[in-house]
Protein backbone atom coordinates (compact mmCIF):
# COMPACT_ATOMS: atom_id res chain seq x y z
CA UNK A 1 0.00 0.00 0.00
CA UNK A 2 1.69 3.34 -0.76
CA UNK A 3 2.08 6.11 1.86
CA UNK A 4 -0.75 8.16 0.29
CA UNK A 5 -3.20 5.38 0.64
CA UNK A 6 -2.17 4.37 3.96
CA UNK A 7 -2.47 7.78 5.02
CA UNK A 8 -5.94 7.93 3.92
CA UNK A 9 -6.90 4.43 5.30
CA UNK A 10 -5.06 5.42 8.99
CA UNK A 11 -6.91 8.71 8.84
CA UNK A 12 -10.26 7.45 8.37
CA UNK A 13 -9.70 4.46 10.92
CA UNK A 14 -8.00 7.25 13.39
CA UNK A 15 -11.04 9.63 12.66
CA UNK A 16 -13.40 6.61 12.90
CA UNK A 17 -11.88 5.90 16.46
CA UNK A 18 -12.00 9.38 17.83
CA UNK A 19 -15.51 9.93 16.58
CA UNK A 20 -16.60 6.65 18.58
CA UNK A 21 -14.71 7.35 22.04
CA UNK A 22 -16.16 11.19 21.67
CA UNK A 23 -19.60 10.15 21.03
CA UNK A 24 -19.49 8.00 23.97
CA UNK A 25 -17.80 9.97 26.26
CA UNK A 26 -20.24 12.60 25.62
CA UNK A 27 -22.81 10.83 26.54
CA UNK A 28 -20.78 9.26 29.85
CA UNK A 29 -19.57 12.72 30.76
CA UNK A 30 -23.32 14.06 30.55
CA UNK A 31 -24.33 11.48 32.50
CA UNK A 32 -21.98 11.61 35.05
CA UNK A 33 -22.05 15.55 35.44
CA UNK A 34 -25.99 15.29 36.15
CA UNK A 35 -25.36 12.50 38.87
CA UNK A 36 -22.65 14.16 40.19
CA UNK A 37 -21.80 17.83 41.65
CA UNK A 38 -18.82 20.25 40.50
CA UNK A 39 -17.23 19.74 44.42
CA UNK A 40 -16.80 16.39 43.48
CA UNK A 41 -15.38 16.94 39.94
CA UNK A 42 -13.18 19.76 41.13
CA UNK A 43 -11.62 16.91 43.65
CA UNK A 44 -11.22 14.47 40.57
CA UNK A 45 -9.72 17.33 38.65
CA UNK A 46 -7.15 18.05 41.12
CA UNK A 47 -6.39 14.65 41.45
CA UNK A 48 -5.75 14.14 37.58
CA UNK A 49 -3.59 16.85 37.69
CA UNK A 50 -0.60 15.06 39.17
CA UNK A 51 -1.33 11.83 37.43
CA UNK A 52 -1.49 13.82 34.53
CA UNK A 53 1.83 15.66 35.17
CA UNK A 54 3.73 11.98 36.28
CA UNK A 55 2.21 10.24 33.25
CA UNK A 56 4.49 12.21 30.79
CA UNK A 57 7.52 10.77 32.01
CA UNK A 58 6.30 7.15 30.48
CA UNK A 59 3.77 8.21 27.91
CA UNK A 60 6.08 10.91 25.63
CA UNK A 61 9.48 11.02 24.02
CA UNK A 62 10.27 7.27 23.94
CA UNK A 63 7.26 6.38 21.94
CA UNK A 64 7.65 9.37 19.63
CA UNK A 65 11.39 8.29 19.26
CA UNK A 66 10.20 4.47 17.86
CA UNK A 67 7.89 6.18 15.68
CA UNK A 68 10.98 8.36 14.34
CA UNK A 69 13.60 6.09 13.96
CA UNK A 70 13.76 3.97 10.40
CA UNK A 71 15.29 1.13 11.46
CA UNK A 72 13.52 0.31 14.91
CA UNK A 73 13.51 -3.49 15.42
CA UNK A 74 12.09 -5.33 18.05
CA UNK A 75 14.97 -5.07 20.37
CA UNK A 76 14.35 -1.41 20.30
CA UNK A 77 11.10 -2.07 21.43
CA UNK A 78 11.56 -4.00 24.33
CA UNK A 79 14.25 -1.81 25.42
CA UNK A 80 12.05 0.75 25.41
CA UNK A 81 9.36 -1.70 27.18
CA UNK A 82 11.14 -2.41 30.02
CA UNK A 83 12.66 0.74 30.55
CA UNK A 84 9.30 2.17 30.86
CA UNK A 85 7.99 0.02 32.87
CA UNK A 86 10.67 0.63 35.58
CA UNK A 87 10.60 4.62 35.37
CA UNK A 88 6.47 3.69 35.60
CA UNK A 89 6.65 1.66 38.77
CA UNK A 90 9.53 4.14 40.61
CA UNK A 91 6.99 7.37 39.87
CA UNK A 92 4.11 5.16 41.48
CA UNK A 93 5.89 4.88 44.74
CA UNK A 94 7.01 8.39 44.59
CA UNK A 95 2.90 9.13 44.40
CA UNK A 96 1.88 6.81 47.02
CA UNK A 97 4.03 8.22 49.68
CA UNK A 98 3.64 12.16 48.67
CA UNK A 99 -0.16 11.63 48.52
CA UNK A 100 -0.75 12.79 52.31
CA UNK A 101 1.55 15.56 51.72
CA UNK A 102 -0.21 16.62 48.89
CA UNK A 103 -3.86 16.37 50.64
CA UNK A 104 -2.45 18.25 53.42
CA UNK A 105 -1.40 21.29 51.08
CA UNK A 106 -5.11 21.66 49.33
CA UNK A 107 -6.93 20.78 52.33
CA UNK A 108 -9.01 17.57 51.12
CA UNK A 109 -8.49 14.22 52.32
CA UNK A 110 -10.25 12.52 49.77
CA UNK A 111 -6.84 13.45 47.36
CA UNK A 112 -4.40 11.03 49.68
CA UNK A 113 -6.56 7.58 48.70
CA UNK A 114 -7.65 8.74 45.41
CA UNK A 115 -3.99 9.46 44.06
CA UNK A 116 -3.00 6.31 45.45
CA UNK A 117 -5.22 4.18 44.01
CA UNK A 118 -5.28 6.04 40.32
CA UNK A 119 -2.00 5.83 40.56
CA UNK A 120 -1.65 2.30 39.27
CA UNK A 121 -3.25 4.18 35.59
CA UNK A 122 0.80 5.32 35.70
CA UNK A 123 2.26 1.88 35.13
CA UNK A 124 -0.64 0.39 32.98
CA UNK A 125 -0.03 3.61 30.66
CA UNK A 126 3.72 2.79 30.28
CA UNK A 127 2.79 -0.56 28.67
CA UNK A 128 0.41 1.12 26.52
CA UNK A 129 2.83 3.42 25.56
CA UNK A 130 5.15 0.83 23.63
CA UNK A 131 2.09 -0.75 22.14
CA UNK A 132 0.92 2.75 20.98
CA UNK A 133 4.33 3.30 18.90
CA UNK A 134 4.26 -0.03 17.61
CA UNK A 135 0.42 0.07 15.94
CA UNK A 136 1.44 4.31 14.80
CA UNK A 137 4.65 2.93 13.06
CA UNK A 138 3.23 -0.01 11.39
CA UNK A 139 -0.26 2.08 10.85
CA UNK A 140 -2.60 -0.67 12.38
CA UNK A 141 -5.31 1.77 13.22
CA UNK A 142 -8.22 -0.61 13.13
CA UNK A 143 -6.67 -1.64 16.70
CA UNK A 144 -6.89 1.60 18.29
CA UNK A 145 -10.25 1.39 17.04
CA UNK A 146 -11.39 -1.72 18.87
CA UNK A 147 -9.01 -0.90 21.96
CA UNK A 148 -10.48 2.54 22.44
CA UNK A 149 -14.03 1.36 21.86
CA UNK A 150 -14.05 -1.36 24.24
CA UNK A 151 -12.22 0.86 26.80
CA UNK A 152 -14.49 3.89 26.62
CA UNK A 153 -17.51 2.10 26.79
CA UNK A 154 -16.38 -0.42 29.76
CA UNK A 155 -15.10 2.50 31.58
CA UNK A 156 -18.24 4.37 31.13
CA UNK A 157 -20.75 1.82 32.26
CA UNK A 158 -18.31 1.21 35.34
CA UNK A 159 -18.30 4.90 36.32
CA UNK A 160 -22.45 5.68 35.25
CA UNK A 161 -23.10 2.28 37.56
CA UNK A 162 -20.71 3.78 40.33
CA UNK A 163 -22.25 7.44 40.12
CA UNK A 164 -26.10 6.09 40.51
CA UNK A 165 -24.82 4.33 43.62
CA UNK A 166 -23.43 7.53 45.18
CA UNK A 167 -19.87 6.01 45.27
CA UNK A 168 -19.39 10.05 44.16
CA UNK A 169 -15.38 10.80 43.49
CA UNK A 170 -14.78 6.93 43.25
CA UNK A 171 -17.09 7.13 40.56
CA UNK A 172 -14.37 8.97 38.44
CA UNK A 173 -11.69 7.52 39.33
CA UNK A 174 -12.99 4.13 38.15
CA UNK A 175 -14.02 5.20 35.06
CA UNK A 176 -10.84 6.71 34.48
CA UNK A 177 -8.47 3.64 35.57
CA UNK A 178 -10.87 1.14 33.93
CA UNK A 179 -10.20 2.64 30.42
CA UNK A 180 -6.62 2.65 30.57
CA UNK A 181 -6.62 -0.85 31.30
CA UNK A 182 -9.52 -2.26 29.25
CA UNK A 183 -7.28 -0.16 26.36
CA UNK A 184 -4.23 -2.00 27.19
CA UNK A 185 -5.60 -5.14 27.44
CA UNK A 186 -7.85 -4.94 24.02
CA UNK A 187 -4.12 -4.32 22.52
CA UNK A 188 -2.05 -6.69 24.14
CA UNK A 189 -4.31 -8.94 22.70
CA UNK A 190 -4.57 -8.18 18.90
CA UNK A 191 -1.44 -6.92 18.45
CA UNK A 192 0.97 -9.67 17.65
CA UNK A 193 4.13 -7.73 19.32
CA UNK A 194 5.42 -9.03 22.41
CA UNK A 195 8.18 -7.51 24.20
CA UNK A 196 11.74 -9.82 24.19
CA UNK A 197 13.70 -10.29 27.68
CA UNK A 198 16.12 -7.93 26.26
CA UNK A 199 16.95 -4.82 26.86
CA UNK A 200 19.62 -2.73 25.18
CA UNK A 201 21.33 0.38 26.93
CA UNK A 202 22.91 1.24 23.74
CA UNK A 203 20.03 1.32 22.03
CA UNK A 204 17.55 2.92 24.51
CA UNK A 205 20.35 5.54 24.60
CA UNK A 206 20.16 6.55 20.71
CA UNK A 207 16.79 7.06 21.39
CA UNK A 208 17.07 8.46 24.36
CA UNK A 209 19.33 11.03 22.89
CA UNK A 210 16.42 12.32 19.98
CA UNK A 211 13.00 11.48 22.93
CA UNK A 212 14.36 13.11 25.93
CA UNK A 213 13.72 17.14 24.43
CA UNK A 214 10.47 15.62 23.46
CA UNK A 215 10.02 14.77 27.18
CA UNK A 216 11.12 17.95 27.98
CA UNK A 217 9.17 19.65 25.84
CA UNK A 218 5.93 17.82 26.94
CA UNK A 219 6.76 17.89 30.92
CA UNK A 220 6.92 21.80 30.06
CA UNK A 221 3.42 21.71 28.05
CA UNK A 222 1.58 19.76 30.52
CA UNK A 223 2.90 21.44 33.81
CA UNK A 224 2.44 24.32 32.46
CA UNK A 225 -1.39 23.46 31.04
CA UNK A 226 -1.41 21.61 34.45
CA UNK A 227 -0.68 24.90 36.51
CA UNK A 228 -3.78 26.76 35.99
CA UNK A 229 -6.07 23.99 37.49
CA UNK A 230 -3.49 24.26 41.04
CA UNK A 231 -3.61 27.96 41.12
CA UNK A 232 -7.41 27.76 40.86
CA UNK A 233 -7.96 24.68 42.96
CA UNK A 234 -5.99 26.54 45.93
CA UNK A 235 -6.53 30.37 45.06
CA UNK A 236 -10.42 29.94 44.63
CA UNK A 237 -12.57 27.09 45.31
CA UNK A 238 -13.17 23.10 43.97
CA UNK A 239 -16.39 24.40 42.21
CA UNK A 240 -14.57 26.99 39.91
CA UNK A 241 -11.67 24.41 39.27
CA UNK A 242 -15.13 22.24 38.24
CA UNK A 243 -16.47 24.90 36.10
CA UNK A 244 -12.92 25.76 34.41
CA UNK A 245 -12.78 21.90 33.33
CA UNK A 246 -15.70 21.55 32.62
CA UNK A 247 -15.65 24.44 30.16
CA UNK A 248 -12.68 22.84 29.17
CA UNK A 249 -13.86 19.51 28.38
CA UNK A 250 -16.55 19.73 25.34
CA UNK A 251 -14.46 22.28 23.22
CA UNK A 252 -11.42 19.73 24.14
CA UNK A 253 -12.93 16.10 23.62
CA UNK A 254 -13.90 17.49 20.29
CA UNK A 255 -10.85 18.87 19.03
CA UNK A 256 -8.22 16.39 20.58
CA UNK A 257 -10.71 13.37 19.04
CA UNK A 258 -10.08 15.42 15.46
CA UNK A 259 -6.40 16.72 16.53
CA UNK A 260 -5.16 13.07 17.62
CA UNK A 261 -6.77 11.50 14.30
CA UNK A 262 -4.29 13.79 12.23
CA UNK A 263 -1.46 13.82 14.13
CA UNK A 264 -1.50 10.39 15.41
CA UNK A 265 -1.65 9.63 11.38
CA UNK A 266 0.74 12.70 10.24
CA UNK A 267 3.76 11.93 12.19
CA UNK A 268 4.66 8.60 10.86
CA UNK A 269 3.69 9.16 7.20
CA UNK A 270 5.95 12.65 7.60
CA UNK A 271 8.84 10.19 8.91
CA UNK A 272 8.51 8.04 6.44
CA UNK A 273 8.72 10.74 4.03
CA UNK A 274 11.53 12.88 5.99
CA UNK A 275 13.84 13.32 3.09
CA UNK A 276 11.33 14.56 0.98
CA UNK A 277 10.79 18.27 1.72
CA UNK A 278 8.14 19.15 -0.94
CA UNK A 279 6.26 15.86 0.10
CA UNK A 280 6.71 17.14 3.90
CA UNK A 281 5.37 20.50 2.71
CA UNK A 282 2.22 19.47 0.69
CA UNK A 283 1.36 17.20 3.78
CA UNK A 284 1.85 19.60 6.77
CA UNK A 285 -0.44 22.33 4.77
CA UNK A 286 -2.76 19.42 3.82
CA UNK A 287 -3.37 18.60 7.35
CA UNK A 288 -3.76 22.45 8.38
CA UNK A 289 -6.32 23.20 5.71
CA UNK A 290 -8.54 19.80 6.61
CA UNK A 291 -7.97 20.46 10.29
CA UNK A 292 -9.08 23.96 10.36
CA UNK A 293 -11.90 23.00 8.08
CA UNK A 294 -12.95 20.44 10.73
CA UNK A 295 -12.62 22.13 13.89
CA UNK A 296 -13.38 26.14 13.21
CA UNK A 297 -17.25 25.15 12.61
CA UNK A 298 -17.92 22.96 15.59
CA UNK A 299 -16.10 25.41 17.64
CA UNK A 300 -17.98 28.70 17.01
CA UNK A 301 -21.31 26.46 16.35
CA UNK A 302 -20.28 24.90 20.26
CA UNK A 303 -19.64 28.45 21.88
CA UNK A 304 -22.58 29.82 19.91
CA UNK A 305 -24.80 27.72 21.56
CA UNK A 306 -23.00 27.15 24.41
CA UNK A 307 -26.21 28.39 27.02
CA UNK A 308 -28.65 26.35 26.00
CA UNK A 309 -26.65 23.32 25.41
CA UNK A 310 -25.08 23.29 28.97
CA UNK A 311 -28.86 23.80 30.31
CA UNK A 312 -30.50 20.88 28.22
CA UNK A 313 -27.31 18.75 28.82
CA UNK A 314 -26.04 19.26 32.37
CA UNK A 315 -28.71 21.33 34.32
CA UNK A 316 -28.38 24.78 35.42
CA UNK A 317 -25.88 23.48 38.31
CA UNK A 318 -22.88 23.85 35.16
CA UNK A 319 -24.14 27.27 34.00
CA UNK A 320 -21.14 28.68 35.40
CA UNK A 321 -19.08 26.72 32.83
CA UNK A 322 -20.15 28.75 29.54
CA UNK A 323 -18.01 31.39 29.60
CA UNK A 324 -15.17 29.26 30.35
CA UNK A 325 -16.27 27.19 27.27
CA UNK A 326 -16.80 29.82 24.72
CA UNK A 327 -13.74 31.07 25.51
CA UNK A 328 -11.82 27.47 25.20
CA UNK A 329 -13.64 27.26 21.51
CA UNK A 330 -11.29 29.76 20.56
CA UNK A 331 -8.25 28.88 22.06
CA UNK A 332 -8.57 25.02 20.53
CA UNK A 333 -9.55 26.44 16.89
CA UNK A 334 -5.78 27.46 16.66
CA UNK A 335 -4.59 23.88 17.15
CA UNK A 336 -4.36 22.81 13.49
CA UNK A 337 -1.79 25.25 12.79
CA UNK A 338 0.09 24.33 16.41
CA UNK A 339 -0.17 20.32 15.75
CA UNK A 340 1.04 20.14 11.72
CA UNK A 341 4.16 22.69 12.31
CA UNK A 342 5.48 20.61 15.29
CA UNK A 343 4.60 17.29 13.99
CA UNK A 344 6.62 18.73 10.64
CA UNK A 345 9.58 19.32 12.60
CA UNK A 346 9.20 16.41 14.87
CA UNK A 347 9.15 14.12 12.01
CA UNK A 348 12.31 15.65 10.17
CA UNK A 349 14.30 14.55 13.36
CA UNK A 350 14.23 18.59 14.67
CA UNK A 351 13.37 17.63 18.95
CA UNK A 352 15.92 20.55 19.35
CA UNK A 353 13.89 22.89 17.79
CA UNK A 354 11.04 21.62 19.28
CA UNK A 355 12.41 21.95 22.55
CA UNK A 356 13.53 25.64 22.36
CA UNK A 357 9.88 26.00 20.95
CA UNK A 358 8.24 24.69 23.94
CA UNK A 359 10.77 27.03 26.28
CA UNK A 360 9.98 30.26 24.36
CA UNK A 361 5.85 29.63 24.32
CA UNK A 362 6.17 28.70 27.99
CA UNK A 363 7.69 31.57 29.12
CA UNK A 364 5.66 33.87 26.99
CA UNK A 365 2.52 31.79 28.98
CA UNK A 366 3.99 32.30 32.71
CA UNK A 367 3.87 35.86 31.50
CA UNK A 368 0.68 36.01 30.15
CA UNK A 369 -0.97 34.12 33.67
CA UNK A 370 1.34 36.13 35.54
CA UNK A 371 -0.79 39.15 34.58
CA UNK A 372 -3.94 37.31 34.91
CA UNK A 373 -3.94 35.54 37.95
CA UNK A 374 -5.27 37.61 40.84
CA UNK A 375 -8.07 38.66 38.49
CA UNK A 376 -9.94 35.53 38.61
CA UNK A 377 -10.24 31.86 37.45
CA UNK A 378 -11.61 33.92 33.67
CA UNK A 379 -9.46 36.21 33.34
CA UNK A 380 -6.87 32.74 33.80
CA UNK A 381 -9.11 31.33 30.81
CA UNK A 382 -8.63 34.23 28.78
CA UNK A 383 -4.49 34.52 29.40
CA UNK A 384 -4.49 31.14 27.29
CA UNK A 385 -6.11 32.95 24.32
CA UNK A 386 -3.42 35.46 24.34
CA UNK A 387 -0.82 33.14 24.51
CA UNK A 388 -2.55 30.72 21.79
CA UNK A 389 -2.28 33.64 19.51
CA UNK A 390 1.14 34.55 20.08
CA UNK A 391 2.39 31.05 19.74
CA UNK A 392 1.01 30.51 16.13
CA UNK A 393 3.87 32.86 14.80
CA UNK A 394 6.26 30.98 17.22
CA UNK A 395 5.48 27.89 16.18
CA UNK A 396 5.20 28.45 12.12
CA UNK A 397 8.55 30.34 12.44
CA UNK A 398 11.03 27.16 12.02
CA UNK A 399 9.23 25.90 8.74
CA UNK A 400 9.45 29.15 7.11
CA UNK A 401 13.39 28.14 6.49
CA UNK A 402 12.91 24.05 7.01
CA UNK A 403 9.89 23.76 4.62
CA UNK A 404 9.83 27.22 2.67
CA UNK A 405 5.68 27.45 4.21
CA UNK A 406 5.56 31.11 5.12
CA UNK A 407 3.12 32.22 8.68
CA UNK A 408 1.40 34.02 5.44
CA UNK A 409 0.89 30.86 3.25
CA UNK A 410 -0.70 29.12 6.72
CA UNK A 411 -2.49 31.85 7.61
CA UNK A 412 -4.01 32.07 4.17
CA UNK A 413 -4.82 28.25 4.77
CA UNK A 414 -6.66 29.20 7.84
CA UNK A 415 -8.60 31.66 7.69
CA UNK A 416 -10.95 30.54 4.46
CA UNK A 417 -12.65 28.45 7.95
CA UNK A 418 -12.44 30.71 10.09
CA UNK A 419 -14.42 33.28 8.08
CA UNK A 420 -16.90 31.00 6.80
CA UNK A 421 -17.42 29.61 10.32
CA UNK A 422 -17.70 32.95 11.78
CA UNK A 423 -20.45 33.90 9.21
CA UNK A 424 -22.12 30.43 10.12
CA UNK A 425 -22.30 31.55 13.62
CA UNK A 426 -23.82 34.95 12.97
CA UNK A 427 -26.73 33.16 10.93
CA UNK A 428 -27.27 31.10 14.03
CA UNK A 429 -26.73 32.76 16.93
CA UNK A 430 -30.32 34.76 16.56
CA UNK A 431 -31.93 31.72 17.05
CA UNK A 432 -31.34 31.70 20.62
CA UNK A 433 -32.94 34.62 21.39
CA UNK A 434 -36.22 33.99 19.69
CA UNK A 435 -37.42 32.29 23.00
CA UNK A 436 -37.95 28.48 21.80
CA UNK A 437 -36.97 25.39 24.10
CA UNK A 438 -33.69 24.58 24.72
CA UNK A 439 -33.41 21.45 22.73
CA UNK A 440 -35.67 23.18 19.96
CA UNK A 441 -32.97 26.07 19.94
CA UNK A 442 -29.84 23.46 19.95
CA UNK A 443 -31.38 21.22 17.45
CA UNK A 444 -32.30 24.35 15.02
CA UNK A 445 -28.72 25.83 15.57
CA UNK A 446 -27.49 22.37 14.41
CA UNK A 447 -28.99 22.11 11.31
CA UNK A 448 -28.86 25.60 9.86
CA UNK A 449 -25.33 25.51 10.90
CA UNK A 450 -24.49 22.37 9.47
CA UNK A 451 -26.75 23.79 5.94
CA UNK A 452 -24.33 27.20 5.75
CA UNK A 453 -21.21 25.47 6.31
CA UNK A 454 -21.86 22.96 3.33
CA UNK A 455 -23.89 25.76 1.39
CA UNK A 456 -20.81 28.21 1.72
CA UNK A 457 -18.27 25.69 1.69
CA UNK A 458 -19.34 24.75 -2.01
CA UNK A 459 -19.91 28.49 -3.26
CA UNK A 460 -16.47 29.42 -2.29
CA UNK A 461 -14.69 26.48 -3.92
CA UNK A 462 -13.37 25.09 -0.52
CA UNK A 463 -9.98 23.61 -1.12
CA UNK A 464 -10.38 21.21 2.14
CA UNK A 465 -13.73 20.74 1.11
CA UNK A 466 -12.92 19.35 -2.45
CA UNK A 467 -10.13 17.15 -1.05
CA UNK A 468 -12.39 15.56 1.53
CA UNK A 469 -14.85 15.17 -0.61
CA UNK A 470 -12.72 12.99 -3.34
CA UNK A 471 -11.71 10.91 -0.81
CA UNK A 472 -14.92 9.98 0.58
CA UNK A 473 -16.25 9.58 -3.33
CA UNK A 474 -13.02 7.22 -4.07
CA UNK A 475 -13.64 5.16 -0.86
CA UNK A 476 -17.14 4.93 -2.07
CA UNK A 477 -16.39 3.85 -5.79
CA UNK A 478 -13.98 1.42 -4.12
CA UNK A 479 -16.38 -0.25 -2.16
CA UNK A 480 -19.25 -0.44 -4.94
CA UNK A 481 -16.54 -2.33 -6.96
CA UNK A 482 -15.57 -4.63 -4.48
CA UNK A 483 -18.99 -5.08 -3.61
Amino acid sequence: MGTRKKVVSGLLWKFGERITAQIISLVVSIILARLLSPDEYGAVALIMVFITIANVFVANGFGSALIQKKDADNLDFSSVFFINLGISVVLYFIIFFAAPFIADYYELPILAPGLRVIGVRIIVAAINTVQQAYVSRHMLFKRFFWSTLFGTLISGVVGIAMAYKGYGVWALIAQYLTNTCTDTLVLWFTVRWRPQLKVSFTRAKDLISYGWKLLVSALLDTGYNQVRSLIIGKMYTKEDLAFYNQGDKYPGLIVTNINTSISSVLFPALSENQSDKEKVRNMTRRAIQVGSFLMWPMMVGLGVAAGPLIRLLLTEKWLPCVPYLQIFCFTYGLWPIHTANLQAINAMGRSDLFLKLEVVKKLIGIVTLLAALWYGPLAIAWSLVVSGIISTFINAYPNIKLLNYTYREQMQDILPAFLIAVIMGAVIYPISVIGFGDAVTVILQVVAGAIVYFVLSVVTRQEAFRYLMTIILKRNRGAKDNG
